[in-house]
Formats: C-alpha cells, sequence, structure tokens
C-alpha cells in the first residue's frame, strides 16, 4: 500500500468527509510525513514549512487567509475551499444577531441576572426595569447588505421573508449569484448608497487589500444615526477604533460580530462571538465533504473546481494517459507542450486549457504511456510550475 496518497489534517475534520477517502487508495491522520495534500480548517500554515511533496490544499470552509496562497500559486499547488457550504450556518447567526440587537436581549439578560430575591420580588422588579429594554421589529426595517454571494443572497432571502427591505451592493457579484439573488433587493450603485439608505448593515465580502478597513470613521459618518452594524464576515473589514467612537457618540447603536477584538472587549454595546459562523455539526459536514471530493479530484484525475488561485478545469477522461501541467499564463506554452509530446510520439487524444491571471492549468490526455524523458522534458520548460502524470488507476 506503499503509494496511497497521504493526507495531513491540520485540524479536526469531519467523519463524513474524511470518510470519503477510501482507505485502498489514502492514508489520512494528524501526524504524516511528506503528506501528498493538506486538509485544515484554521490552522496558520503561514507559520508552517510546508513538503514540497504537497500537491493540494483543502480548506473545509471559504476563507484561506490562513494559507500561503501566493506561495502554493508559485509552487503550481491548487488551495481548494468550499465557498457556500457553510452559508445557511452563517445566515441563520446573521439573522440571530439581527434580533439580538433589536430586541436587547442581551443587556436584558444581564439585568435579568442580577437580581436577587424571590418570586414576587423577581416579578416586581422585572415589571419595573423592562422598560429599559424596549426593542424594534424587523418588518419594515431596511437591511443593507454588502456582498451577494451565496450567503449575502440567503440573508437577503430570510430578511425579506421576515418583513424587511433590502438593499445590496456587490460590484463583482457572479452570474449564478445574481440569479440567486431575490428579485426584491433593491440594487445600490454604490457601498456609500447601502450605508446611508440602511437601518441595519451586515458585511459579506472577503478580506483583501480594497476591504481591509473598509468599515472607517467617513463611511461610519454615512450610517442612519442608531444604526446597528453586523460583522460575520472578516474582523479586519472594521476598524475597531472607530467603531468605539462610532458607539460611544451613540451614532450606532450595536455592533455585532464573530470576532472578538481587545479594543472592543467588554463594550456594552458591542456582542461578540467566538467565531461561530460557521460551528455548526452540518456546516463542518458540508465544508469537508466538499473540499474533499475536490481534493480527492484533482490527485487522482487532475481536474480542478473551486480552488482560489487556479481556473476550474474539468475534462472528462476517454483516454488511460493523462499529464497535468500548471503553468505561468504566457503565450506559446501551449505550443511548446504539444511539441514536446509529438516528439515524443505520443497521439493527443483531448486536450483542456484554462488560464486566471497569472496562472494557467492544462489537461492533456493521450493514447499511450507516457515516458518519463518527457514529463522531465515538460518540466524543464521555462513557466512550468509543475507536472503530474495521471495513469488511469
Amino acid at each position: 500500500m506503499a503509494d496511497r496518497f497521504r493526507i495531513l489534517t491540520l485540524n479536526a475534520i469531519s467523519p463524513l468527509g474524511l470518510r470519503r477517502l477510501p482507505a485502498e487508495l489514502y492514508e489520512v491522520g494528524s501526524d504524516i510525513k511528506q503528506p501528498d495534500a493538506v486538509l485544515l480548517r484554521s490552522h496558520d500554515m503561514h507559520r508552517d514549512e510546508i513538503p514540497r511533496t504537497v500537491k493540494a490544499i483543502g480548506r473545509a470552509g471559504a476563507g484561506t487567509n490562513n494559507i500561503p496562497v501566493a506561495e502554493m500559486s508559485g509552487r503550481g499547488v491548487p488551495v481548494f475551499n468550499a465557498p457556500g457550504a457553510n452559508a445557511n450556518a452563517v445566515k441563520e447567526l446573521v439573522i440571530a444577531a439581527m434580533l439580538i440587537a433589536a430586541r436587547n436581549i442581551i443587556p436584558a439578560f444581564r439585568y435579568v441576572d442580577t437580581l436577587q430575591g424571590d418570586d414576587a420580588t423577581l416579578n416586581k422588579l422585572v415589571e419595573s426595569g423592562k422598560k429599559d429594554f424596549v426593542g424594534t421589529e424587523l418588518p419594515q426595517q431596511t437591511l443593507g447588505i454588502l456582498g451577494l454571494g451565496k450567503i449575502g443572497s440567503l440573508v437577503a432571502d430570510a430578511a425579506i421573508k421576515l418583513g424587511m427591505d433590502v438593499i445590496g451592493y456587490d460590484p463583482h457579484i457572479t452570474v449564478d449569484a445574481a440569479w440567486s439573488l431575490p428579485s426584491q433587493v433593491r440594487k445600490a450603485g454604490s457601498m456609500e448608497e447601502v450605508l446611508k439608505g440602511s437601518d441595519y448593515v451586515t458585511l459579506h465580502v472577503p478580506l483583501n487589500d480594497s476591504t481591509r478597513g473598509m468599515i472607517n470613521a467617513e463611511r461610519i459618518r454615512l450610517m442612519r444615526p442608531g444604526a446597528i452594524l453586523l460583522n460575520f464576515a472578516r474582523d479586519a473589514l472594521v476598524q475597531p477604533d472607530t467603531v468605539a467612537e462610532a458607539l460611544n457618540e451613540k451614532r450606532l447603536q450595536w455592533y455585532v460580530c464573530d470576532f472578538p477584538s481587545s479594543r472592543l472587549q467588554g463594550h456594552p454595546r458591542v456582542v461578540a462571538l467566538p467565531h461561530l459562523g460557521a460551528s455548526t455539526r452540518e456546516a463542518e459536514d458540508n465544508c469537508a465533504i466538499m473540499v474533499v471530493d475536490q481534493v480527492r479530484n484533482f490527485l487522482e484525475q487532475g481536474n480542478i473546481a473551486n480552488a482560489v488561485n487556479f481556473p476550474d478545469a474539468l475534462l472528462e477522461r476517454e483516454a488511460p494517459y493523462r499529464i497535468a501541467i500548471a503553468n505561468a499564463n504566457v503565450p506559446n506554452m501551449l505550443g511548446q507542450i504539444s511539441t514536446a509530446m509529438a516528439r515524443a510520439g505520443l497521439n493527443i487524444h483531448d486536450m483542456l486549457n484554462k488560464s486566471r491571471g497569472e496562472m494557467a492549468y492544462t489537461l492533456v490526455d493521450v493514447d499511450s504511456s507516457v515516458p518519463e524523458e518527457l514529463l522531465g522534458e515538460l518540466a524543464r520548460i521555462k513557466g512550468v510550475l509543475s507536472v503530474r502524470y495521471l495513469p488511469q488507476q
């Protein structure tokens, strides 16, 4: 069994996902040496020395900020994630967060928890004190959504069903996301339009150079007085000092988020949860199943789906011998690959080439076995990052 794929797990991965790796083909564990692939959730790989044997990394979740994606791209290693697999879990938490803020549930709970006395005394104190926790209902309130991907779309749908008006903005919305977005959502022309017109604002964008610190003092000043800010995407989207100042000045009523911050810790108008967005059994199972299937398809067939640094490349196999090549997206790469194969006497049965930014990926099916010398020649082509030979098992 020495030729089994070796899979290193850096976090606890759902058994439902790991069971999709058959024991006759895969060796899986947290102490695997020289792995072919790595599966993880929140482990920070930036601190690790990643073995040269690694051919793929699978993140059982959506965000990949804990993975050195650029370094892996330079090595021709796809980084897979599971977009949308935890979307329902996050949606439910966002709806819960709106209700927590709207009904002042946290301060009301704290108040009751401090009361002392017999039932008659408690009833008297409750009746006299509840006026301090009067809230609002969600119908007719406006929810602004920044980011209209899978999670944003589900939040929009749930909010509409609760009777809310919804306005959204996403300059990078995909065709699939646009189709799934409820028709009642008003499409804004800018982030600023959403902020100005919303009673609640929820963030569902990725963290990158353009979104880091996007909720700053200037943008908070655009929001309605007493607005409620929800952040179940990434902590660094929001500037904590700015939020604290806005809360103190009552420009913001609540900040409800999934990311504790030392700057906001203990603030009476902050509800910070311990990163519970995807922490349901169902979401953990869904993410693990999705990413395991993707990594397995890549290792066995060379196919790529949902890699954050590679194009999607799915080629149905019609020939027993396949070569998978990751390379820089430069001119004449296909010409050099096909010329090398012709010199080796190989007949190309089918070929797929896809590119994404600076990265390109090629699958080539041939009708006869591939000599080791050709694989070496392909690997030496300038711009080629990795070459894998995948004969039919």
